[in-house]
């Protein structure tokens, strides 16, 4: 029934996670899965910076979200626009990762890439080679299908965990009314 991890992907948080203060209510878009390992961005974590915060040289206040716990000193970007970002690799359906990064700076201060075009990332998720089938061997992962394509660029962080609970239905509606730390009950 679980499909397999495969990038462009999505790897929702099991409800029973809750104590990993990394993943608990993630949901993680796969940019990368291969024998090597795999590589993720959690796209509803947002942080309390915004990208002009940590990059002088742009001028535009657009939100930057904590990807993972791996390398958070360093800035990682997904977006729709490879005709404008060269140097992208694609994920999947019209979903890109990285490009000439000079470039993107001067195409979001002219207005040109919007936040509806791109999202940042401190951070990155990271599994070593089997690791991330362990753990869903484990039951800490359910994997979807990425069903906006690129538009889940523009997904609001807020409730994507809770609808993606609500989706999956059976037991898991139960965790969407959870509160987030449940000793806090």
């Amino acid at each position: 029934m679980n499909p397999k991890p495969k990038k462009g992907k999505l790897l929702i948080a099991e409800p029973s996670i809750t104590g990993d203060v990394s993943f608990n209510r993630s949901v993680v878009l796969l940019a990368e899965h291969n024998e090597e390992g795999s590589v993720g961005f959690i796209l509803n974590k947002p942080l309390e910076y915004d990208i002009s915060d940590l990059i002088k040289e742009i001028t535009i206040p657009f939100k930057v979200f904590n990807g993972g716990p791996v390398e958070q000193d360093n800035l990682y970007f997904i977006h729709k626009v490879p005709e404008l970002i060269e140097g992208s690799i694609e994920i999947s359906d019209g979903i890109y990762w990285g490009g000439n990064f000079e470039k993107t700076i001067q195409l979001i201060n002219d207005r040109i890439i919007t936040e509806n075009d791109i999202r940042f990332f401190l951070g990155y998720s990271g599994w070593d080679s089997l690791q991330l089938d362990q753990e869903l061997s484990s039951n800490s992962w359910v994997v979807v299908k990425n069903e906006y394509e690129s538009n889940i660029i523009q997904k609001s962080a807020s409730a994507f965990w809770k609808e993606k609970m609500v989706e999956l239905g059976g037991d898991y509606l139960i965790w969407s009314n959870a509160p987030e730390n449940p000793t806090l009950n």
